[in-house]
């Protein structure tokens, strides 16, 4: 994300003092720290510290061609065979390109050629899995690494990276929104083709009666990037402006490609009113609940200690002061925590799980999350055609599922192809599924740690990719 986009974000901030000092902020939990191995059905998952690259990674040695990616023939996803009974199985041993991921992983803890003033991030945690075998999962570098200023922290005061570290996804929240919409559609209580206005009568606007909720999902409904709070001192104020935007000046719905916080969350407040709870409920007993996902969530300080060794720091200058544990998302903040684009936490392994769900059609351990017919038409590419607009990334395709980018090499490096699907997050983050191969490939890092205008979150994304395509065969 450019400094355009994050001014628009950031604007007006300042006015909101009050309620940002309280948000996030809750009493701790007081229990041991839970490994996510356990919560996500991975048993041993949990991670250690990565002291150094060679301690992060586990498992034995790995018998030939272990963790090659079947070749994969599909070309639509009409000709996708879904794997239903499929669930993610835990590192037992390690592939050969194991040692690859770390090396590339490792080289972004410095400055690199592709990043030559500052590091590309202060710690990650990567994990892949083939056919829902977990082969390669390692983490690097520090989840707390800077203090406020930024400052670089004395070593005794730093935090080791871990692999069940928990990370701020930032807008892979869009795919948790965009899974409950078309949860809603499955069910019959939404029309993706009816629109957003039907649902949500605030949904007010001149142009605006023609965005239909795949539009949105698919970000051609000509809504802005962001809004500005200046001068709104209630959250209903500022859902208000939110849900009100305007189009962007010359949009037409329908016609072009324009990436959109504002289309997600107000998407966000259309599964609130059908589905009738709140945003983190629906989420919570929707999707992650019944996947098994306990360390994905909104608002984890509701749930564990600031202090827990898992929790990776995000912002560490003055302005804001040291951020870990509360969304970093600028406008998410100014709403309470809890948005359709932004405000979710969680870790590589419950990611995992989420891409091997729709590997499996919807299905994972038993329980349906989703019908194999709305995962077929997520993965089409609703955007056929049609010219996109994106100044931080001019010579992107329009490419785009319904809440999911497809085939997007500026993040899958050699990994894009036709129905590799996904989502990035401002943060660093990062999250690859290829249905037809059978493989998920998460990349978590906080890029963010302890100023996020530093990095290029995309570098180190191309760069694991493109070591992962030679490795998975």
């Amino acid at each position: 994300m450019t400094v355009a986009r994050r001014t628009v974000l950031g604007t007006g901030l300042a006015a909101a003092g009050a309620l940002l000092a309280g948000c996030g902020r809750a009493a701790p939990a007081t229990g041991t720290a839970r490994p996510v191995g356990e919560s996500a059905g991975l048993p041993g998952a949990e991670g250690s510290a990565a002291g150094s690259p060679s301690a992060s990674m586990s498992g034995s040695a790995a018998p030939p061609g272990f963790g090659k990616a079947p070749k994969g023939r599909a070309t639509s996803p009409a000709e996708l065979t879904f794997t239903p009974g499929r669930v993610v199985r835990p590192l037992g041993a390690t592939a050969a390109y194991g040692a690859t991921l770390t090396q590339v992983m490792t080289r972004y803890l410095a400055p690199a050629p592709d990043n030559p003033k500052y590091p590309g991030y202060a710690g990650a945690v990567a994990l892949v899995a083939v056919d829902g075998q977990v082969t390669a999962h390692t983490a690097v570098g520090h989840a707390l690494r800077y203090g406020t200023g930024p400052v670089e922290l004395p070593s005794a005061q730093r935090v080791p990276m871990r692999r069940d570290a928990i990370f701020d996804l930032a807008s892979i929240t869009k795919v948790f929104t965009a899974l409950l919409v078309l949860q809603l559609a499955d069910q019959g209580k939404v029309d993706l083709d009816a629109p957003v206005v039907r649902y949500l009568p605030e949904f007010t606007g001149a142009g605006k009666d023609a965005i239909t909720v795949a539009m949105v999902l698919a970000h051609t409904g000509a809504l802005p990037g962001g809004v500005s709070f200046s001068g709104l001192a209630t959250v209903a104020d500022r859902w208000a402006k939110v849900v009100t935007a305007p189009l962007v000046g010359g949009g037409v719905p329908g016609n072009t490609f324009r990436y959109s916080g504002v289309g997600l969350m107000v998407l966000g407040r259309l599964v609130e009113k059908v589905a009738g709870q709140a945003l983190d409920a629906a989420v919570r007993d929707r999707i992650t609940g019944p996947l098994g996902m306990r360390d994905t969530m909104f608002k984890p300080l509701n749930q564990i200690s600031g202090n827990d060794p898992r929790l990776v720091a995000t912002e560490a200058r003055k302005a804001r002061g040291l951020t870990r544990g509360v969304v970093h998302d600028d406008l998410c903040l100014a709403l309470g925590g809890v948005a359709g684009h932004a405000g979710m936490f969680g870790t590589a392994s419950d990611l995992a799980v989420l891409g091997q769900m729709l590997i499996n059609g919807g299905e994972y351990g038993g329980r349906r999350i989703l019908s194999e017919k709305i995962v077929r038409r997520m993965l089409v590419n609703a955007n056929r055609g049609l010219p996109a607009i994106d100044a931080e990334r001019p010579g992107r395709s329009s490419t785009h599922g319904l809440g999911v980018e497809l085939q997007q090499p500026w993040f899958m490096g050699k990994l894009a192809r036709p129905l590799t699907f996904g989502h990035t997050g401002f943060t660093g983050t990062s999250w690859l599924v290829d249905p037809d191969r059978r493989v998920v490939v998460v990349l978590l890092t906080n890029r963010a740690h302890p100023d996020w205008t530093r990095a290029d979150p995309d570098k180190p994304r191309v760069a694991v990719a493109d070591a992962l395509a030679a490795g998975l065969g």
